[in-house]
C-alpha cells in the first residue's frame, strides 16, 4: 500500500510540493485548497506531467478534506503571503485562523498523520497546529532550519564557488530575523568557515541568511519564496515516509532543552516513521545561547498573543 501525503494550500508553495513529492515518488498526493478548480487543475496538470518525468503517483485536488483521509503526512502551506515591507509577525492573527482550521479539518479525517507546518510566521503556526491538534509534539514539526540552513549553504558556496553539496551549514533559532546561523559548526568537506572566509564577510553572509526571504520578497515584489521551502517541507516528508532518520533542523517543541521550554524553536532533530525521533541538544558557547534565547524570546511573544486569542 502506497503512502498518502496531503498538501494543504495549491499556491505556490503547496504546488512545488506536490512537484518535488511527485518527483520522489513519495505516495499518492492530494492537493487541497478553498479555490474551486485550483487544487483540482493543478492536480491534474501534474499526474500529466508523469509520463515525461518518469512518476507514477496519483495527484488529486479537492476542495474539501474527504479525500485526504488516511494520510500519513499532512503538510500546511496554506496561508497569506509576505508582502514588501511586511514582517512574518504581520500575518500572525490571519494565517491562526488558516492554520487552525486546516489542522482540525486534516485531522479529523486522517488522526495517524504527521504534521508539518510551512505557513508564516512559522514557530507560531507550528505551536497553533500542536495546540489545535492535541497531537504528541513528535508529530507535529515546523519547517523552517531545514530552508535557513540551505540558504546559508548556498550562500557560502557562492562566496567560495566550490559545490554546494560540500557545504554544510547549521541553523538554529526562529524561523525569522532572529534565527542563528552557527558559523562555529559550519564548513567545507569539514574545513571551518573561519579558515576559508574573512569575519567581515562571514557576518555579511550571515546576515544576507537572516534576510533570505525578505530579499526573494523585495525582488518578487507580489509574493514570497517558494521552491527552496516546497523542496525543504518535502525534505523533510521524505525522511519521516521512508524512515530515513535524517538529522534536520526543524521547529520543534522543547521542553526544557536549550533552557527552552513550551515553545516552537529549530533545533537539530532526527526525523523518521514516528516524526521527530529524537531532539540534538548541542553544546552551544554563551554567546550562541543568547541569540538562541533572544530568538526564542521573539517566538514566545507571538505564542502569547495566539494564546490570548485562543482564551477569548
Amino acid at each position: 500500500m502506497r503512502n498518502k501525503l496531503t498538501v494543504v494550500g495549491a499556491g505556490n508553495v503547496g504546488a512545488n510540493c506536490a512537484v518535488w513529492a511527485a518527483k520522489k515518488e513519495l505516495g499518492d498526493i492530494v492537493l487541497v485548497d478553498v479555490v474551486e478548480g485550483v487544487p483540482q487543475g493543478k492536480g491534474l496538470d501534474l499526474m500529466q506531467a508523469g509520463p515525461v518525468e518518469s512518476y507514477g503517483v496519483s495527484i488529486a485536488g479537492a476542495n474539501d478534506y474527504a479525500p485526504t483521509a488516511n494520510s500519513d503526512v499532512v503538510i500546511i502551506t496554506a496561508g497569506f503571503p509576505r508582502k514588501p515591507g511586511m514582517s512574518r509577525d504581520d500575518l500572525l492573527l490571519a494565517n491562526y485562523e488558516v492554520v487552525k482550521a486546516a489542522t482540525e479539518q486534516a485531522i479529523a479525517v486522517s488522526p495517524n498523520c504527521v504534521i508539518i507546518v510551512v505557513t508564516n510566521p512559522l514557530d507560531a503556526m507550528a505551536q497553533v497546529a500542536y495546540m489545535v491538534s492535541k497531537f504528541p509534539k513528535n508529530r507535529v514539526i515546523g519547517m523552517a532550519g531545514v530552508l535557513d540552513s540551505a540558504r546559508f549553504r548556498t550562500f557560502i558556496a557562492m562566496e567560495l564557488n566550490v559545490s554546494v553539496e560540500n557545504v554544510t551549514a547549521v541553523v538554529m533559532g526562529g524561523h525569522g530575523d532572529t534565527m542563528v546561523p552557527l558559523v562555529r559548526l559550519s564548513s567545507v568537506s569539514g574545513i571551518p568557515l573561519t579558515e576559508l572566509i574573512p569575519a567581515d564577510r562571514l557576518n555579511a553572509i550571515v546576515d544576507r541568511t537572516r534576510n533570505g526571504g525578505a530579499e526573494i520578497v523585495k525582488f518578487l515584489k507580489t509574493g514570497s519564496a517558494y521552491y527552496a521551502p516546497a523542496a525543504s517541507a518535502v525534505e523533510m516528508a521524505e525522511s519521516i515516509l521512508r524512515d530515513k532518520k535524517k538529522v534536520l533542523p526543524c521547529a520543534a517543541y522543547l521542553e526544557g532543552e536549550y533552557g527552552i521550554d513550551g515553545l516552537y524553536v529549530g533545533v537539530p532533530c532526527k526525523l523518521g516513521a514516528g516524526g521527530i525521533e529524537k531532539i540534538y541538544e548541542i553544546k552551544l558557547t554563551d554567546e550562541e545561547t543568547a541569540a538562541l534565547h533572544k530568538s526564542s524570546a521573539s517566538v514566545k511573544e507571538l505564542v502569547e498573543v495566539i494564546k490570548k486569542k485562543m482564551a477569548a
